[in-house]
């Protein structure tokens, strides 16, 4: 029986001109992706997505507007029977920023990857400028980054305003 599959993910700037992304090991794979997962049975997309960010970041957010919803098909890249859609908003800091980050892409421990069935993740900032599509793994992703940089967020006017 096929499925839907909602995701949630933040778009976070720093104040540094950088989007933070998320370099993933999932099921022997390697992805990069934007933060962000998947909506659970009783629970709104904003509230998913401050959840997600305390989880995997440990930082308070707030929401802020709605950027983006999936408006094609795609299919789930780990079960072929699951249509993935995914919304996107921006997110805002509630207290000053303190992710560990890595500089380098995939910047695992040995011990991260020993397992193929085990799941790692390590954050990254990437410049503004240095961002394109081919900086994150999965379609919609690249899509929101493709309209993130049509819009130029920085053009003038402060993107961390919601």
């Amino acid at each position: 029986m096929a499925m839907f599959n909602i995701r949630v993910y933040g778009i976070l700037i720093d104040d540094q001109h950088r989007l933070l992304v998320s370099d993933e090991f999932i099921r022997g794979n390697y992805f990069t992706k934007l933060p962000g997962g998947g909506l659970e049975i009783g629970e709104g997309t904003r509230d998913c997505l401050k959840r997600e960010f305390m989880e995997e970041t440990g930082l308070d957010v707030t929401v802020g507007e709605h950027f983006y919803t999936t408006d094609f098909f795609q299919i789930s890249a780990f079960n072929n029977k699951d249509q993935i859609v995914s919304i996107y908003y921006r997110v805002l800091p509630n207290e000053p920023i303190h992710i560990a980050s890595k500089v380098k892409p995939f910047d695992f421990t040995a011990e991260q990857v020993a397992d193929p069935t085990k799941e790692a993740e390590v954050f990254r900032w990437i410049q503004w400028k240095d961002l394109t599509e081919n900086s994150v793994s999965l379609p919609i992703d690249k899509v929101v980054v493709t309209m993130l940089k049509q819009k130029d967020c920085f053009n003038g006017k402060q993107y961390n305003s919601l």
